[in-house]
């Protein structure tokens, strides 16, 4: 019996709601994971997190396994003990986050140098299951190997190749099954490889997927013929999660060709430079003419940071390099997106998926 399961609680089209089962708890999907790269969302603690709406977070394996190592996490309660977060976590491998290095790539693994103090280390498929089984998350990804895009064909196909062949080398690995592992599909934007790569994942039989190699500067056209030739062949009552999306048309995108899971970096990352995500579009609240500006971020948000504060005043502390301006921006951003996921599930369940996204997009466009 796999760890985490998905069943459906209603279709419109291709889209679906359902509900993913883990060991910390259910999540209602479509959903989205804020990225707790080092064991913590940038500014956010876990109450913050619970009061956005937050079901399910990522913490990020080649950070923690360098600091502070998976040993001491482990001994700390693993990272829902450790990071004080009693709902469901998934880890990704850190193949992403080390191939940004320029490592040394071999059948074996991976072999960089680390960022921290530059020490040779070595991620290996069965390394990589190893280090998230003692992080203790609930769901580990196995190792892949993403490549940028665009890149010639022999390159992404070998790539793909290869994580089938990690792929298996994880599952092999895996010793704790009350954890529960995903496979990756690589392809890039080649339809038939990423149709051959998902009936290869599908074979496996992980109790979910996700779709990597995408979110890294393809246009939306290539994105969705990626989605679209890979999710037909994948296990109909499994999770899929598209990973590093995380903008409002792409996962809505996403949503209407069947994904059920994302995370980004987005709504965090804008934060902190002074973006706000809005239904009417993304505004800089670094812009002088906030500076004398009474109303909110958006008067339609029931975040804390809109019910509280003011442009202007938001407009000061980050202008004035304050601290709480990433925080109370982050509040907003989160909010926002966990409820543009809120408002697809509940459209799905009641047959509107196709208007609901068309009126997002029309709105967001409208400034």
């Amino acid at each position: 019996m796999n760890a985490v399961g998905w069943s459906p609680v209603a279709a419109d089209g291709t889209a679906r709601a359902g509900t993913m089962s883990t060991p910390h708890g259910d999540v209602q999907t479509p959903n989205f994971m804020p990225v707790g790269t080092r064991g913590t969302v940038k500014t956010m603690d876990t109450e913050d997190l619970r009061t956005v709406g937050a079901q399910i977070v990522l913490s990020n394996t080649y950070h923690l396994m360098l600091r502070p190592g998976e040993a001491v996490v482990s001994r700390l309660g693993e990272l829902h003990g450790f990071m004080a977060w009693d709902g469901p976590i998934l880890t990704d491998s850190g193949g992403y986050q080390v191939l940004s290095l320029g490592p040394s790539i071999s059948e074996d693994g991976l072999v960089f140098r680390s960022t921290y103090d530059g020490a040779r280390v070595e991620l290996t498929p069965e390394r990589a299951a190893a280090v998230q089984e003692k992080l203790g998350s609930d769901i580990a990804m196995v190792l892949d190997v993403p490549v940028p895009l665009p890149s010639p064909r022999p390159v992404v196909e070998a790539a793909m190749h290869r994580t089938r062949r990690w792929a298996e080398r994880a599952l092999a690995a895996k010793t704790r099954f009350d954890r529960a592992m995903f496979g990756i599909v690589q392809g890039g934007a080649a339809a038939d490889l990423r149709e051959q790569a998902a009936k290869d994942l599908a074979a496996l039989d992980f109790p979910g997927y996700g779709i990597g190699g995408l979110a890294v500067g393809e246009s939306p056209e290539e994105r969705n013929t990626a989605l679209e030739a890979s999710i037909p062949h994948l296990p109909n009552g499994r999770v899929r999660y598209v990973m590093g999306l995380g903008d409002t048309e792409g996962m809505l995108d996403a949503i209407a060709r069947g994904v059920d899971l994302f995370d980004c970096v987005i709504p965090t990352r804008l934060a902190r430079h002074g973006k706000a995500l809005t239904r009417s579009g993304d505004i800089s609240i670094k812009r002088a003419a906030w500076t004398e500006d009474d109303t909110p971020i958006d008067e339609a948000c029931s975040c804390l940071t809109c019910r509280r504060y003011s442009r202007g005043y938001l407009r000061h502390l980050f202008t004035t390099n304050e601290p709480l301006s990433d925080r109370l921006l982050t509040l907003h951003n989160l909010t926002y997106t966990f409820d543009l996921l809120r408002g697809a599930r509940a459209a799905i369940a009641e047959g509107r998926f196709e208007a609901y996204r068309a009126d997002v997009v029309a709105a967001r466009r409208s400034e």
